[in-house]
């Protein structure tokens, strides 16, 4: 979806942030943030509606060259994920100096959730270490309410799967968020006698 492909219609009170996937070789190129900056400012995204994810073994192939370019990026009011955690390498130094603001937890954690009290040691293992390290956590893959649940009892906000939506084309997104754009609009707008009982409610025929 191009950056400027949902209407403003579509993002009533807070915007909408989309993710991107970004790759090692993308991080590494000198042009990047100039880029980032021209996608923001060309469509004129408020700040804090882009993210940007990326692997722990991606980030670290230059460490102090992906802080400094994620730093700049950060400059620019764009949220840092790291993608996948837990399933690449990483050290938890350098985890504290990168520029990050989410930590996703991988489905392969995920699923173990809600399976009784042994029930993934990762997922809340990374839950916990970013609740410490006031990151947010996104887990991935969810697929049953169970695991929602699960994952709130933890401290996170349910993330993303197939539970709460599958992936669509851009046109039938856009068209998605309008109709609840319209539903959100509506009940923020109900007049207060719409929500007062009838005064026939419970009489007797």
């Amino acid at each position: 979806m191009p950056a400027g492909g949902v209407p403003a219609a579509a993002r009533p009170g807070r915007p909408l942030r989309v993710s991107v996937n970004l790759s090692g070789r993308q991080l590494a190129q000198p042009g990047l943030v100039d880029e980032v900056r021209h996608a923001l400012e060309e469509p004129g995204l408020a700040p804090g509606t882009l993210a940007l994810e990326l692997t722990e073994t991606e980030m670290m192939h230059d460490t102090e060259a992906s802080i400094a370019q994620l730093r700049a990026l950060k400059a620019l009011d764009v949220g840092i994920a790291i993608d996948d955690f837990g399933t690449g390498y990483s050290s938890l130094g350098y985890l504290q100096r990168f520029p990050i603001d989410i930590l996703k937890v991988a489905k392969e954690f995920v699923d173990g959730l809600a399976e009784g009290p042994d029930d993934s040691i990762m997922a809340r293992a990374i839950v916990a270490l970013s609740l410490n390290l006031r990151l947010r956590t996104v887990a991935e893959g969810i697929e049953v309410e169970e695991r929602a649940q699960r994952l709130r009892q933890l401290g996170s906000q349910p993330g993303q799967g197939y539970l709460f939506g599958r992936p669509l084309p851009a046109e039938a997104m856009t068209a998605r968020l309008l109709a609840d754009a319209l539903v959100a609009h509506r009940a923020a707008h109900r007049p207060a006698w719409a929500t007062l009982p009838s005064m026939t409610e419970g009489a007797s025929t």
